[in-house]
């Protein structure tokens, strides 16, 4: 009997490297459960986009990718080092979103006056906030110049209620004690295991089937 041809053996090859690319089997409390590889995540879209306003663009909502790098970062807190700069800032406005901020802003990817995400509860007593993400790698800390430089954001719109560094890494020795005086009201300075705190908080209220509605589109 003649054994399956060259083509045949070819295909099936190349299904099964697919397979083995986008998925893996992890046994846990005797059931099989499939997780895709955190890679797969990574091109996909993270939040839902809507208009495009003097300073960016409004975040409405977040796509299932979103969820799936909560759930990464839940099991593997050093993911949060895979994250590109842009995609870092993406996820990040997302969190805005579901904690309840009204009005969530992505800046552009350049020209962006020092910052990354501007979130705004408005109202009586309404608050406004800066957000400057620092995407860096573990080692590489945020420095007192570049906290100098929030300051001198904050300067030039009075209007804003506090101005935020939000880092995967964390701050150089000592800018915590130097900018005391602006701190928490007027200045916060969130490191990576900070950030991984108020995430997980998010964590409880992030499910697809919450009240935001996902379109199919961002699968």
């Amino acid at each position: 009997m003649e054994g399956p041809d060259k083509e045949t053996l070819a295909v099936a090859a190349q299904e099964t490297t697919m397979v083995a690319a986008s998925a893996r089997i992890s046994i846990e409390a005797g059931e099989a459960q499939l997780y895709r590889y955190p890679a797969v995540l990574l091109p996909a879209a993270i939040v839902i986009f809507g208009d495009k306003v003097n300073e960016g663009q409004l975040i409405e909502g977040v796509a299932v990718p979103w969820f799936e790098i909560l759930r990464e970062l839940d099991r593997n807190p050093k993911f949060l080092f895979q994250i590109d700069w842009r995609q870092f800032e993406e996820f990040l406005a997302g969190a805005y979103e579901r904690a309840g901020w009204p009005e969530v802003i992505l800046t552009p990817r350049s020209g962006d006056g020092g910052r990354d995400i501007i979130a705004t509860k408005p109202g009586i007593g309404s608050i406004r906030i800066f957000d400057q993400a620092k995407a860096y790698k573990p080692g590489h800390l945020v420095t007192a110049d570049e906290v100098r430089a929030m300051l001198g954001v904050l300067q030039v719109h009075p209007n804003v209620s506090k101005g935020i560094i939000t880092t995967t890494s964390r701050f150089a020795p000592g800018v915590d004690q130097e900018f005391q005086a602006f701190m928490p009201y007027r200045l916060e300075l969130k490191n990576g295991e900070q950030l991984l705190s108020w995430l997980a908080a998010l964590q409880s209220a992030a499910l697809p089937s919450d009240r935001r509605p996902i379109s199919d589109e961002t699968l």
